[in-house]
């Protein structure tokens, strides 16, 4: 790698604001924030709305839309304008 191009790619803290779940990992974002970590080290924070702790489609509250009965309605709508052009 050129040396001075690169970005730094450090450890950081990144906490879900809405569950107050937070994981140390590695990443170039910058921040102003610092917190303790339980290691006693001292890593920049990262805030975001939405983490794995909070997305539907991890905690299992996502819910499924049942387009079936659309899929169908379209099928029978374009079907017969396509064999009324034969």
């Amino acid at each position: 790698m050129k040396k001075g191009i690169h970005p730094d790619y450090r450890p950081v803290v990144v906490r879900d604001i809405s569950t107050d779940f937070a994981i140390l990992t590695r990443s170039c974002a910058e921040s102003k924030e610092t917190i303790t970590w339980e290691d006693g080290n001292e890593y920049p924070l990262l805030k975001v709305e939405i983490s794995s702790a909070s997305h539907p489609f991890f905690t299992g509250t996502q819910k499924i839309v049942d387009t079936e009965g659309r899929v169908e309605r379209f099928r029978k709508r374009y079907q017969k304008k396509a064999n009324d052009d034969e």
